[in-house]
């Protein structure tokens, strides 16, 4: 067959991307590299630091090994009482995240002004970083677990409101519709038509939430916002690898065991 014959009965070969798409995923990878060479240019990054590196890290698990397990009786109430933190700064966004989404919400909010107060509360707990937070609650309240738990609420605020209210704003407003027919109020029309389509998503995300305060906690006592960072903290001051061991172990193990409890709630919501 003649190469013209083979283009006739071939006439274009296929490819994934054309011409002018590939063009444009080469220019953003181009966009990204140099993106990149900016920011190492101007972090000033001292490279000579990591010429010894290795020998940093294995000289930093030869002190973590053995953990010193004896230290364990001394972690064992800092990390039950981050956990607390976690579920009572879960429990309270619960209570204040609900009413913030149906603020959010556009098909659910009573006017604009409303909706942009919603949506500025959850623009500003996600813009906010938890440690901020809780140097906030420690000015307030002083050093102690209160702190760490109103930290930990305002910081999930805005994640737990701004899924729930992307859920209220894709529900079946067919149902709304028909229970608004029959002359329900406002509130009755809230809790029977679009709070039982959304429940499945709030539990969901309330678990999934307290997943990721429960490893947000462990921190908040560097700041002096109670949990078992304060003793972190203290350890890694005084250089006693052997005690950070065992509670980075603590710490770990509360974490898989969070993953797992949520893993499971939300398998069986969905």
């Amino acid at each position: 067959m003649t190469p013209k014959e083979h283009a006739k009965r071939h006439p274009e070969i296929w490819r994934k991307f054309s011409p002018r798409e590939t063009l444009v995923r080469y220019a953003w990878m181009f966009g990204i590299v140099l993106v990149a060479a900016w920011s190492l240019r101007n972090l000033d990054i001292p490279w000579f630091y990591f010429l010894d590196a290795h020998k940093q890290v294995a000289d930093l698990f030869r002190r973590m090994v053995p953990p010193d397990w004896g230290h364990f009786s001394e972690v064992m109430m800092p990390l039950i009482e981050t956990i607390h933190i976690a579920t009572l700064g879960t429990i309270v966004t619960y209570a204040l995240a609900l009413p913030v989404a149906f603020m959010a919400a556009r098909n659910t909010t009573p006017n604009k002004l409303i909706w942009f107060i919603g949506r500025f509360i959850l623009v500003s707990s996600r813009s906010i970083n938890t440690i901020v937070w809780a140097l906030i609650f420690v000015a307030i309240f002083g050093p102690g677990p209160v702190a760490g738990v109103w930290a930990i609420a305002f910081r999930s605020i805005g994640f737990m409101g701004k899924l729930i209210a992307e859920a209220i704003e894709e529900i079946d407003h067919g149902a709304v519709e028909a229970i608004e027919a029959t002359g329900a109020s406002r509130l009755q029309v809230l809790m029977l038509g679009v709070l039982p389509q959304v429940w499945p998503v709030i539990l969901g995300t309330t678990v999934y939430r307290w997943d990721i305060n429960i490893r947000e906690s462990t921190v908040l006592g560097f700041v002096g916002a109670g949990g078992i960072g304060i003793q972190l903290y203290s350890s890694i001051n005084l250089f006693a690898w052997d005690q950070v061991a065992v509670m980075l172990l603590s710490i770990l193990a509360v974490v898989i065991l969070s993953e797992f409890v949520s893993a499971t709630v939300r398998a069986k919501i969905t």
